[in-house]
């Protein structure tokens, strides 16, 4: 009975324990999207912010509680778009500061030279409300410290309790409390925006953090090329490395037999361990040749990808499962290796059986296909990175691109809308993306269709790198077919990118 109580418990601990591995595996796909991120921030920071401030007014008598209305719509405007017009420490402080002043400046006036009355026994009145507003306006443009929240702590400061301090001092406490306020919540948005916020690369997306052990199937023609393009990829990151991996399936072991008959007859049995004096069998021999002639043809490009790309590159000789796909995913976690750059294949105009079984893995997986001129290329300076939406592939893209181009190259961004009232939403979601990461960008939108777009500008750039498409459903990709399989004659080289 204690046994069976204790399988349960471990039981329910691992249903526990992946149950949250998934929840955080969600959790950081949703927070990656720049607009999340912002909304998370808001909703930790900002009462967080108030309440120190609260907590402050309360306890040095200084801070009134007039101005938390503009001080927490202000937190709101510069968490909310942290690279926006009025996300400045400066135009915070300075607007604040400057309207509370103009607002103080314009009551001592209309009470004195309007309405004849000391400050302290001043109501509001229409003309000081105006004249508390100009100051403001002429004053935050002429030092360029416009700030929406400028203006609200101009009219408070007309219903500021003066009391027996006088209005003066009270005046002067009510800007003091306006400028020390706003700037702790400067203060607060600064090492934010600066330790946080331009460094979410690093510390969200997964790709900048991973990606450096690429494993590379070597098929086809373009095996070469895919290789030399896996090891571009693991040469960005120090840990990098490459691993070449080749399966042999049923049709190397037949060309192997076919070489064993041709050479001695292929009927005689072959002792491989003479202590023990076991013989093996043909097709036992056609395998171990053929993992033999897979592994030297291996080695020999892992020599030209050491010397050439400056990459540690090791080789992995498999045997076939029940399919090429599975085992290769297999291996690339058995090999830790957490990309997987393929040859683009093709079968009846789709992709092959093979590539389509790794876009369906939780493996990163790239299928590169070079340009058809056949001129192989060894480095990638001018990059396009089409993105139909924002998140995680959209970021594995982007970094995939950066580290291609490196220092010298340059990565564009783009987008296609169908409707110009799309056009500032999409340069927003273009500009969220690329401020994230460090290099040379551009971003585009066009109004034209994402096939006219790619056909219209492929010769300007060395690579583009595409979305797979594989986080849709299947009806819609059955709807709308992925961009890559919309494409013809694309005169430079393609990277077809799969987010595991």
């Amino acid at each position: 009975m204690l046994d069976d109580l204790r399988m349960r418990y471990h039981a329910a601990l691992r249903r526990i324990r992946r149950f949250e591995r998934r929840e955080i595996q969600h959790f950081t796909q949703w927070v990656e999207h720049t607009r999340n991120l912002t909304r998370l921030t808001i909703l930790v920071v900002a009462p967080i912010i108030i309440a120190v401030i609260t907590w402050l007014s309360n306890t040095v008598n200084v801070v009134t509680f007039l101005l938390f209305p503009p001080l927490a719509s202000g937190t709101y405007t510069l968490f909310a778009d942290p690279e926006g017009k009025y996300a400045s420490p400066t135009r915070f402080v300075g607007g604040m500061t400057a309207g509370a002043l103009c607002g103080w400046v314009a009551l001592t006036f209309s009470a004195r030279y309007l309405y004849h009355v000391p400050p302290d026994s001043m109501t509001i009145h229409a003309g000081g409300a105006a004249l508390g507003i100009l100051l403001t306006v002429l004053v935050t443009w002429s030092l360029n410290v416009e700030q929406p929240t400028a203006f609200s702590s101009a009219l408070l400061v007309l219903m500021f309790p003066f009391g027996e301090m006088g209005s003066f001092l009270s005046g002067f406490l009510y800007v003091a409390g306006i400028a020390v306020s706003s700037s702790i919540v400067a203060g607060v948005f600064v090492i934010w925006r600066r330790e946080f916020y331009e460094r979410r690369a690093r510390y969200l997306y997964r790709s900048t953090k991973g990606d450096d052990h690429v494993l590379v199937p070597m098929r086809g023609e373009d095996a070469e090329e895919a290789a030399m393009f896996g090891a571009k990829l693991a040469a960005a990151h120090d840990a990098g490395k490459v691993v070449l991996i080749d399966v042999v399936d049923e049709h190397a072991i037949e060309k192997a037999e076919r070489d064993i008959e041709a050479s001695d007859g292929g009927n005689e049995p072959t002792l491989v361990n003479p202590e023990s004096a076991e013989l093996v069998s043909e097709g036992e021999t056609a395998e171990a040749q053929a993992a033999d002639v897979a592994a030297d043809r291996l080695e020999t490009q892992a020599h030209r990808i050491r010397t050439r790309m400056g990459v540690p590159c090791e080789v992995v000789v498999a045997g076939d499962g029940k399919t090429s796909a599975k085992t290769v995913l297999n291996t690339s976690r058995e090999v830790n290796c957490d990309l997987i750059v393929t040859p683009y294949e093709e079968k009846h105009g789709a992709l092959s059986p093979f590539v389509r079984g790794l876009f369906r893995g939780n493996v990163d997986a790239i299928a590169y296909r070079p340009a058809p001129d056949g001129t192989p290329r060894r480095r990638w300076k001018r990059v396009l990175v089409p993105i139909r939406r924002a998140g995680n592939t959209a970021h594995t893209m982007i970094d995939f691109a950066r580290r291609l181009v490196g220092r010298s190259g340059s990565v564009s961004v783009c987008t296609c809308i169908d409707r110009e009232a799309e056009r500032r939403t999409a340069e927003s979601t273009l500009a969220d993306l690329v401020e994230a990461f460090s290099g040379v960008f551009e971003t585009r939108v066009s109004r034209s269709s994402i096939e006219d777009f790619l056909a219209a500008n492929d010769d300007h750039y060395d690579l583009m790198i595409i979305g797979a498409s594989t986080d849709r459903s299947a009806a819609s990709r059955f709807i709308s077919p992925p961009t890559f399989e919309r494409m013809h004659e694309i005169d430079c080289d393609v990277a077809v990118v799969h987010h595991g």
